[in-house]
């Protein structure tokens, strides 16, 4: 699974002029399941953004994990994050298929919320417009 976290003061999802989450401080997390991922790497993925420490302590050193500054996580699926981008136009076709990629970010989701973080979430496939306020700004990509 791939992931790009990105540390906000606040964020929000809407699909069709609707809200579909919105946090205030914590992670707007884009994930993408990638062919060949397994059940056990969405818990994984989750266990390691929870205890990231990202979010700066009172010396202003990136010392906090989202746990400890109680934040909470948007998590929005992105197929694009699996781009192949060896051409001028990206192809998409390392993506897991829909179905798995639904079930997979499901599973991300639910392990989130398992590590005790208030999760909000966009609508798997549709086409959403994400507004945020990155804090830092800090940015960090991953894979599991």
């Amino acid at each position: 699974m791939r992931a790009v976290l990105q540390r906000v003061t606040r964020a929000s999802v809407t699909v069709e002029g609707r809200v579909t989450g919105e946090i205030a401080q914590g992670l707007l997390i884009l994930v993408c399941a990638i062919e060949g991922d397994t059940d056990a790497q969405a818990p994984h993925l989750a266990a390691k953004i929870a205890k990231m420490r990202i979010f700066k302590d009172d010396a202003g050193k990136m010392n906090l994990s989202l746990l400890d500054v109680q934040g909470a996580a948007l998590i929005v699926s992105q197929f694009t994050l699996a781009a192949d981008l060896r051409g001028n136009r990206p192809g998409f076709s390392a993506a897991a298929r829909p179905e798995e990629g639904k079930r997979l970010y499901d599973l991300f989701t639910a392990a989130m919320a398992q590590q005790g973080i208030p999760t909000a979430t966009g609508i798997f496939g549709a086409d959403m417009s994400v507004a945020l306020v990155n804090d830092g700004p800090v940015t960090i990509w991953m894979d599991v």
